[in-house]
């Protein structure tokens, strides 16, 4: 009988070598290989079957030409859900497979337990891991309590083979696996949630969604350090990566994209957690920003855009004496790196010295935010809070801020201004470079275009 062979596979990029090695020469991290056990029988079947494959694709495909091949758009499938399909690219697409992955306790499970249950027209196989039959009951009739649910099955299983056999016999429409990190296979000889065993089961999932065109939708856990868990393959093997952020404190989750190989990966969905499930947040301006603010210093709204949607952000500072002999800098929403760069353009060219003070700045609402043009509203807000000078609750900005000072030019202004009009604001800085080639009198709110960091603080405190 052949002896079990034993491989070594780096968490942090998938890269196999045949001994453990410090350092991953793929992506450099050091001890990241795990050691993971081979069966000898499993893998000559697994080679076999893969030849027997490879033959039968040699005969069946053949290579086209580019102009014959047929560029329509994938038919997806509508979830019901206005947030998850902008998030998916449109709908979910027959065939493929997506991992959502999110902290312990933040939703993930109840989000795609509510959207499922409102797709009454798909029969659907809701795979537990983790959670008995019981449990998915009384929740479903939290969520759902007027609904039949005829079309959902449950079952709670945790043998790949045996979730196949149902399958077979029940030929659903849509599959869910909650999580990847709970199943394991018969093939390979490690428990469950182990690298080997998160590989292969992914790897077979794929390829029943890729045969059958039925999508499959899988529940990831996250680590510690905030990274999904399992190989990093997983990643690679799977169509779409969402993640679905958010502090439990806060009621607001964001659902973001990862990776998608229909679509954008830029796109954002917001929702509100309420007792019974998840609500859509169609227009998140209203709720990030705080109802009063008048006559507090230390914040500015900033007119911000996420995927193709633009919405109000309130940028919140914090500037005070240091304590100890070296500042603090903290943020909170906003990168740490880029907050020390406007700290230092506000000390150089405006000529604020902020040497000696600790400055902390927050986006309300729990929101991670990544466009450039919060710049002006962080360094507004900054300076807001060092002079105790509140700005006017009418005037909100959008400018990206050079280190040089200068304001430069940002995209899709006047999705941006539109947004401010709507809301009531009646003033908006803007970079002078964006005044061109839009025509500023089909507004109604004030444009004040700037061109340096100088002319926009003196616009807003005089």
């Amino acid at each position: 009988m052949a002896k079990d062979k034993t491989a070594y596979v780096c968490e942090n990029c998938g890269q196999e070598s045949p001994k453990w090695i410090g350092k991953c020469p793929a992506c450099g991290q050091w001890n990241t290989f795990k050691e993971i056990k081979i069966s000898a029988d499993s893998a000559r079947q697994t080679a076999t079957s893969a030849a027997a494959s490879t033959a039968r694709s040699l005969l069946s495909n053949k290579a086209m030409r580019l102009r014959d091949i047929n560029s329509k758009d994938e038919v997806r499938i509508d979830m019901h859900d206005g947030e998850l399909n902008r998030v998916l690219g449109g709908g979910l697409v027959p065939g493929s497979i997506v991992l959502l992955g999110g902290e312990p306790g933040i939703g993930k499970s109840t989000l795609l337990l509510q959207t499922m249950l409102s797709l009454n027209e798909k029969l659907i196989l809701y795979v537990s891991g983790e959670e008995s039959a019981h449990q998915l009951k009384m929740r479903a009739e939290r969520i759902s309590p007027s609904n039949s649910h005829d079309n959902f099955l449950i079952l709670c299983e945790n043998s790949l083979e045996k979730i196949f056999e149902h399958i077979k016999e029940e030929k659903p429409e849509l599959v869910v696996i909650d999580s990847i990190q709970t199943i394991a296979t018969e093939d390979v000889e490690s428990s469950a949630g182990s690298l080997a065993q998160v590989r292969e089961c992914a790897a077979s999932l794929l390829r029943f969604a890729k045969s059958s065109g039925v999508p499959v939708i899988l529940i990831g856990h996250i680590t510690k350090e905030g990274t999904l868990a399992g190989p990093k393959i997983l990643e690679h093997i799977v169509d779409t990566v969402i993640q679905f952020e958010g502090d439990q404190h806060y009621m607001y989750r964001i659902l973001r994209s990862i990776k998608n190989r229909f679509g954008s990966t830029s796109e954002l969905g917001i929702y509100e957690m309420q007792t019974n499930g998840l609500r859509q947040v169609s227009n998140p301006s209203e709720l990030l920003l705080t109802q009063d603010h008048e006559g507090l210093s230390g914040i500015a709204i900033s007119s911000a855009i996420e995927g193709i949607r633009p919405f109000l952000v309130e940028t919140q500072a914090l500037v005070s004496s240091a304590a100890y002999g070296t500042p603090q800098r903290s943020a909170t929403g906003f990168d740490q790196r880029r907050l020390n760069m406007l700290l230092a353009v506000l000390e150089k060219r405006v000529g604020f010295k902020l040497m000696q003070k600790d400055v902390f700045v927050n986006i309300a609402g729990g929101l991670r935010v990544t466009d450039l043009a919060m710049d002006l509203s962080v360094i507004a807000a900054v300076l807001s809070s060092n002079v105790d000078t509140p700005i006017d609750n009418t005037w909100c900005m959008a400018g990206e801020v050079g280190l040089s000072g200068e304001v430069r030019p940002i995209n899709r202004i006047e999705q941006r201004i539109a947004e401010a009009e709507k809301l009531g604001f009646q003033h908006i800085i803007i970079p002078r470079y964006n005044l061109q080639g839009i025509d500023h009198h089909k507004f109604n709110i004030e444009i004040h275009p700037v061109r340096k960091v100088e002319e926009a603080l003196r616009a807003l405190f005089g």
